[in-house]
């Protein structure tokens, strides 16, 4: 399988990722290509989409099942706050924090129980971005439809003082192409790159600055539109580009096809925080105030968002969206008839037989708890302030009197050093 090694992305943790979801979306490409003789990126991105999220579903499913405990553990967590409300010292925090501890241990669960899904899921959807931003770096049937046009400007004299001015012609951001490199391979990808990022306008400048090479470049340029044709619109371009374009043209269908997009990207994700269980908090507190402004600005932020990025990004996330509103209908249908209590008790003992697997003893656990929180029986909390400050002073006459070479007797030496020195 060809790819390009330059143009992917090269982070630690998503670039890996992203080279194994590129390798899912190359075979899903070919799939359609070699068995229905459809090339299409877009539609390779819908299914890639799809298939990413229907195997994401089981954590999703497990996120919201702690979700729904969580709720039914809130009176009681607001219990325990308003129980040692206002109570700063270490003592009442450790015992809180005890109390807390034992009631998810009740419910089987970890305060961080939804952190692993996220772990999980973020780093994926994140490398799906950087996949469907930059196909050709990782699906070869795309890639290889470049290579008359990159083999032509190639071998043309100063094609690379040529191709820096077009860059600069065309203003493609987020591309720093060294068309100087001696490397050969990494002047391909920066070419690639270039094309495959450039405005539609950018072909007819491609062939006035390589004259010579207008018939490779129209039939490049037929190919790259026949694989990048979406409903009429080519997902290479960004929304508002092909609203300018079609408007000088007066393509008023290309407007209205154009204009779908960021609007289904918006109402997508409205129905989607529609679907979504909301927690059973206070209208009126500040987080459910912070929650209902999120709300409002997220879709508003993708519908602005989607007008200047390219369409192919913007059926991602359209049916990204659109994926996780049919999953959330069985979700919410599968925990309207969930026993929590069955859960629950499923999850206690699933907690034990972890426990008993690594070798602790829930009751140890209990225990060392009980014993980093109980109180000094020396100085019990329940004495005034002057009682104990008697009792410190006793302590200390108790020090005065030390063999002089004793703990206590240096003790009483660095105390005394104190007082001089506050003096």
């Amino acid at each position: 399988m060809t790819t390009i090694v330059l143009t992917q992305y090269s982070g630690s943790i998503l670039g890996p990722i992203a080279r194994f979801l590129g390798w899912i979306m190359n075979w899903i490409y070919l799939f359609l290509e070699n068995v229905f003789g459809i090339e299409n990126i877009g539609l390779t991105i819908i299914i890639l989409t799809v298939l990413i999220y229907m195997c994401m579903l089981p954590l999703t499913i497990k996120q919201q099942k702690f979700s729904k405990l969580q709720q039914k553990m809130q009176p009681e967590i607001q219990a325990i706050q308003e129980k040692y409300k206002g109570r700063r010292d270490q003592e009442s925090q450790l015992a809180m924090s005890e109390e807390t501890q034992a009631l998810y241990a009740k419910y089987g669960i970890s305060p961080v129980g939804s952190c692993l899904q996220l772990i999980i899921q973020m780093p994926v959807f994140f490398a799906l971005y950087r996949v469907v931003y930059n196909v050709p770096a990782y699906v070869s049937g795309v890639k290889s439809a470049f290579n008359n046009i990159v083999d032509g400007i190639m071998s043309v004299s100063g094609y690379q003082d040529t191709m820096t001015d077009f860059v600069e012609k065309m203003k493609i951001a987020g591309l720093n192409a060294d068309f100087h490199n001696s490397d050969t391979t990494v002047v391909r990808n920066y070419l690639i790159d270039t094309i495959y990022k450039m405005s539609t306008d950018g072909w007819d400048v491609l062939k006035s600055s390589f004259p010579t090479l207008t018939d490779v470049i129209s039939s490049t340029q037929t190919h790259l539109n026949h694989m990048n044709n979406f409903l009429g619109v080519n997902i290479s371009d960004s929304p508002l580009a092909v609203i300018t374009a079609s408007v000088k043209t007066g393509s008023y269908l290309m407007i209205v096809l154009a204009l779908l997009i960021p609007l289904a990207s918006y109402l997508s994700q409205v129905l989607n925080i529609k679907l979504m269980p909301q927690a059973d908090t206070d209208p009126d507190s500040a987080m459910a105030r912070q929650m209902k402004t999120m709300n409002m600005v997220m879709p508003l932020f993708s519908l602005v968002l989607c007008f200047t990025v390219p369409v192919g990004l913007g059926i991602y996330w359209v049916f990204s969206s659109l994926t996780r509103c049919v999953q959330q209908v069985f979700v919410n249908r599968h925990m309207q008839n969930l026993d929590l209590d069955k859960l629950i008790e499923k999850n206690v003992e699933k907690r034990k037989k972890k426990l008993e697997k690594m070798g602790i003893d829930e009751n140890q656990i209990r225990n060392a708890a009980h014993m980093s929180t109980k109180r000094d029986d020396r100085l019990p909390s329940s004495i005034s302030k002057e009682e104990r400050s008697a009792k410190i002073e006793k302590a200390y006459e108790y020090k005065k009197s030390a063999n002089p070479n004793s703990l206590a007797a240096k003790a009483n030496l660095v105390r005394e050093f104190n007082e001089r020195n506050n003096k």
